[in-house]
């Protein structure tokens, strides 16, 4: 990935998205129990979910270990380079899913002043939420249509 940011200076990154079932906030080291809690739970279902199958994760590792790729999801959304959101149950505030925002690999007008920027997104839910994933997704879809400046999104369809 470059070193240039993902989105234009002047965009203001939302801070998260709220629904009924759920919200989003930034992923961060505060989350590390929750999150390694909710995907090591559901590491088959994960796989399943459109959009994982070629990706190799998820797969095992320790809380430590997944500590360290929360802070450099931190680091990313910081340094404006690609954006990981929690999703968080609105019911008891519980780690439920994650969403991924990053550069579609191989774009070659990532930081281009003219054109707008081409995004991979990625979201996943755990199992005992799994009914939940299409509401996700179109949540989601619809907040990245609206609020984000990206010209085309990558994101694997729900049904």
């Amino acid at each position: 990935m470059s070193d240039e940011s993902f989105v234009p200076a002047d965009f203001a990154v939302p801070d998260g998205l709220t629904a009924e079932q759920f919200r989003l906030e930034p992923l961060g080291p505060q989350h590390n129990a929750a999150d390694y809690a909710a995907w090591t739970a559901s590491i088959g279902h994960i796989r399943a979910t459109p959009g994982f199958a070629d990706t190799g994760w998820p797969h095992p590792m320790s809380l430590t270990d997944n500590l360290g790729d929360l802070e450099r999801h931190a680091q990313d959304f910081a340094e404006r380079r690609g954006f990981t959101y929690t999703v968080l149950s609105t019911a008891d505030g519980d780690v439920i899913g994650c969403v991924y925002i990053y550069p579609l690999r191989g774009d070659s007008q990532q930081g281009s002043s003219t054109g707008g920027q081409q995004a991979q997104v990625r979201s996943w839910v755990r199992a005992d939420h799994a009914a939940l994933d299409p509401v996700l997704y179109h949540a989601v879809l619809a907040w990245l249509e609206r609020r984000w400046p990206f010209r085309s999104l990558q994101y694997a369809p729900r049904a």
